[in-house]
Formats: C-alpha cells, sequence, structure tokens
C-alpha cells in the first residue's frame, strides 16, 4: 500500500509542475504579444498606489502601458523614445526643465540633458 501513495504522490508532484511551467510559459507568451511600444516614465518620489490596476499592455486603454507605481501598477501614458543619440551638455548653463522625454520634442528632436536640466535638441 506504500508504495501505491508514493506513486500518487509522484504523479502528483508531476502534474503540478506540468501546469506551473505551462502557466508561466503561457503568461509569458500573453506578455510579449500585449506589449505597446513605448517605455514606462520613471517613478517619481514615494509610492504610487498599492493596487493591480492593470497586469499587461492590454488592460490598458489606447496607447497606456501598465507601468509599475512604486507600490502596484497601473496604466500610464508611455514615454516616447527617439532614435539617435543625445550630445554631451556644452555651453552657457541652462537651468531649465523644457522637455521630460522625447515625446514632447518636435520631429526628430530628443529630450537631452542640458548643463542643469533638460531641452529638445538635435540628435547626434
Amino acid at each position: 500500500m506504500e508504495k501505491h501513495w508514493s506513486a500518487v504522490c509522484a504523479l502528483l508532484l508531476a502534474l503540478s509542475a506540468y501546469m506551473h511551467f505551462n502557466t508561466v510559459l503561457a503568461a509569458e507568451a500573453d506578455r510579449n504579444l500585449t506589449a505597446k511600444p513605448g517605455v514606462c516614465p520613471r517613478r517619481r518620489w514615494g509610492s504610487g498606489l498599492c493596487a493591480e490596476f492593470c497586469f499587461n499592455d492590454s488592460d490598458c486603454p489606447s496607447n497606456e502601458k501598465c507601468c509599475y507605481n512604486g507600490c502596484g501598477h497601473e496604466c500610464i501614458a508611455p514615454y516616447t523614445v527617439k532614435p539617435g543619440r543625445c550630445a554631451l551638455p556644452q555651453g552657457t548653463p541652462m537651468c531649465a526643465e523644457y522637455c521630460y522625454h522625447d515625446g514632447q520634442c518636435p520631429g526628430e528632436q530628443k529630450c537631452c540633458r542640458t548643463t542643469c536640466g533638460h531641452a529638445c535638441s538635435e540628435p547626434c
């Protein structure tokens, strides 16, 4: 009788492992299929609401992404990242925040660091 229970336990363990890995792989495939373009904004100081308002980008309206808010996840408009790189800051100190991400800059310009802030400039 003891051999019977060992076999049953082994089968249950194998079935549990199969179900777990099947669920993990399905979730990973779903995440890859539902990812929207753009980048989640950097978190501000502190934490957001400790609730899960979304689980992946497909849970969010229009172009919003499911982003970590410091405690949970919520739908947030993504940052746009344009191709190219920003040149090293040089010249007169400019201490102002004229942009926070590339999507706020016209045409192909990127939001680049200045000597003391950020401003739109042509990529190099």
